[in-house]
This record gives C-alpha cells, structure tokens and sequence, in this order.
C-alpha cells in the first residue's frame, strides 16, 4: 500500500487526505498545533462561509491577478460541488441574502467533527504537536519532524505540504515553511499581508472617541492610473490604528499593492450614498443664522456621531463650515490611507509558492513527490466562502495529483 504523508491538518490538508483514503492510500496527517483546523475555526466564529453564491464569472473574478493557474481547479470543485461535499458530511447549507453560503446552524465545529470522524473511520491518522522541520539529506519524500519525544524521520511515497500562509501565527499558520522551500531552490513569493486593516493617522481625540465602532451605510470609491475604479457599499470598522473590516477586505489587494508602489493610498467615502449632492447642498443651505453646522448635519441629513467626528477629523474648520465644500466632502470625503497593518493581524497572506514552480498537479517540479495546496500557493481572495472554496479545491486538485503519481509509479515497477 502507498503511503502519503501530509503536513498541515488545515482545510486544504484535510480535503487532500479525503481524496487519497477514498483510494486505498495510506495517510498520515501531521499538524504542530494541539488540535486541527484552529484557524478554520477562528474563520468560522461569526459565521462560516464556506463559499458564495454568486454568478461562476464573477466568483472567479475575486481571485485576482493568479487566477489563471487556480482557475481549473476551481471549475473542478465550484461553489455548488462544496455544498454537495458539506450535505454529504451531514450538514446543511442555505444561501444568505448577500449570496453567501452557510451551513444551517452558522458554525464551523460540527463541520469540522464531521470531517474528522469521516477521515478517521475511513483510516486517516492525525498526529498533533508534531512540527515539521524539512528533509533528510537529499530525500524528498524522507522528512525531519519534532514531536514531544524529540526529533524522528519518516518516509512516504508522497509528500503534501499544506502548512498555510503567514497570517494568525498563534493558529498554526506560521509561515516557517518559506525558508526550508527557498533552501531547496524554490521560488516563493513574499508572503504579505490580505484581508487586512490600515493605518490611518487619526487624532487622539478621535481614536478615543470612536475607535472600535462601526462606519456603517456608506459607499467607498478606490481608484489609481493602473486599475479600473472600484466602488463599493457597506460598512468598515474605526481601529485605533485605522480602518479594516467590510470592503476594506475586499478592497486590500489593490490598496496593498498602491501602498508598497507609492506609500501612500487614498479612498474617498461617500457618507450619504442615497441622497445626491443637489439634496445635500439644498439642505445644508437652509440652515439659520445662529445655527451651528453641526446641528444642521444632524437635523437635516441625519449626520452625527462617528459620521459627523469623521467630517470634523479629515475637514479643515472653514471647510466644515462651509456648505458647498461641506456637501461635496459627505459625498466624496478623501481618506489617506499611510500604512498596511501586519500580516499576523492579517485573515489571510498573499504571496507564497509561485506557480512557476509547480506542474499541473501541483507538484513541485524541481522536487518530484512533493506537492503544495492552500494558501502556501501564490494566490489571495476576499473573505465571504472564497478563500475556503481555493483552499478546498486545491486540496483535492493536489489529492488526485498525488494519486496520478502514484499510478506510474505503479505501472513503472
């Protein structure tokens, strides 16, 4: 019997070793963490996406600028096989009213004890606190791993690294993998930060006043010479560092990258996406003699609490004061965005192995039996059931590479 060892109990790990049991392999599955799937279960604790609903050419859409490497794997393993994959586990899905996909009672836990106790009845052995520390000489398939008892090898017919990105270090995703690939002549791209939050050089009366709320029912326009303006509704989160959360996430690839190009990315929000500016300015025109604007903002538009501290923190006081300047500002107040918040603090890293590196199977070319699936791979999306559609499907795209390996070694002996 063939035997695989993969390394890394994440989603992408596990869905590999779902592919390989089912085919009479013999599977190992070693994870340095206490228990698996931590961080899926972090993902999942306001919720599990486990995928989205939305047109199949859009979905792809949101996995940016690798898509043409990731797009076959997932028109193998798309939104609608997932919610298959999870009814089979026992679990319900439902579509919510944004297109997302849910299981029915929102939780990651039964999910992943479902997961779990399917591998392990089929065969799958998981061993935990066992870190993996690289190979054995010249061997590909012969690996150090660090366990309670000290060091040990171990050999296996085939490897699969799936030890994910570098974001959220405390849950397992370490990014310590990167150095021992690169040792071996690997490509691998910068691991950086996605999914994340941004720096914003507010006043201390603001962060104290508003840090921690929510900036809730606003439009937010992304625009710069190399891309096509990106607009988008909802809501994001004041940090006392910054801003992150909603469409900032979304938005985070493209204001990344203008950062590291310039130092520099600016938005502009507008505060009243239903009300046009003749309305506003109309508005704000009527206001009394001894009236002060900010009453006005509140009486006539609705505008205050972190709204109107946000008009107050990014306008001069003649601005401020000023209707026309004042009304053009809640349609399109311009925010600097001056600094990226780090990849720990990031959801997920976007860098990795490039696929240059890689076959069609996910095997890396310059170490025959070794294969690479999940976030390690060179490719990012948004929140909302994307990231852990790519991590699933490319774990079953490394599975069934795995076993065409193992069909010629077979046919070779």
């Amino acid at each position: 019997m063939y035997s695989v060892a993969i390394i890394g109990a994440g989603p992408a790990g596990l869905m590999a070793a779902e592919v390989l049991i089912a085919a009479g392999i013999r599977v190992d599955i070693y994870d340095a963490m206490p228990s698996v799937g931590r961080k899926f279960l972090m993902a999942g604790k306001g919720g599990l996406n486990i995928s989205h609903s939305e047109p199949f050419d859009t979905f792809l859409q949101r996995y940016g600028h690798n898509l043409t490497h990731i797009k076959p794997l997932l028109e193998k393993f798309t939104p609608r096989l997932i919610q298959e994959w999870a009814n089979n586990l026992g679990i319900s899905t439902f579509i919510g009213s944004s297109g997302r996909i849910f299981p029915t009672d929102m939780k990651a836990a039964p999910l992943l004890r479902s997961w779990l106790h399917r591998l392990r009845t089929a065969g799958v052995t998981v061993h935990v606190r066992q870190r993996w520390l690289g190979w054995h000489d010249i061997d590909n398939t012969l690996l150090v791993i660090s366990g309670p008892q000290g060091n040990y090898h171990i050999k296996a017919d085939a490897v699969v690294l799936a030890l994910g990105g570098g974001s959220w270090t405390r849950l397992g995703s370490t990014g310590a993998w990167v150095p021992l690939l690169r040792e071996r002549g690997v490509l691998v791209n910068t691991l950086q930060p996605s999914n994340c939050g941004f720096d914003v050089q507010w006043s201390e009366h603001f962060r104290s006043r508003f840090s921690g709320q929510p900036l809730k029912s606003i439009r937010i326009l992304f625009t710069n010479s190399s891309i096509t303006p990106i607009s988008l509704s909802g809501e994001c989160l004041i940090t006392d560092n910054g801003i992150e959360g909603g469409f900032i996430y979304t938005l985070s690839a493209s204001l990344r990258d203008e950062l590291l190009l310039s130092g520099l990315a600016i938005v502009y929000i507008d505060l009243l996406p239903d009300t046009d500016l003749s309305t506003i300015l109309a508005k704000l025109s009527q206001r009394k003699a001894k009236e002060s604007m900010a009453n006005s903002l509140r009486k006539r538009l609705g505008l205050n609490g972190i709204k109107a501290g946000l008009l107050r923190e990014l306008l001069t006081p003649l601005e401020f004061d000023n209707p026309s300047l004042l009304a053009k500002a809640i349609k399109s107040l311009p925010l600097a965005l001056i600094g990226i918040r780090p990849i720990d603090e990031a959801i997920s890293s976007a860098g990795g192995v490039s696929f240059d590196e890689l076959d069609e199977q996910l095997m890396i070319k310059s170490l025959p039996g070794v294969f690479c699936a999940g976030e390690m791979l060179d490719w990012e999306a948004p929140t909302g059931g994307y990231l852990l559609t790519g991590c699933l499907a490319t774990g079953r795209a490394v599975g069934l590479g795995v076993l065409t390996l193992l069909d010629s070694l077979a046919i070779s002996k």
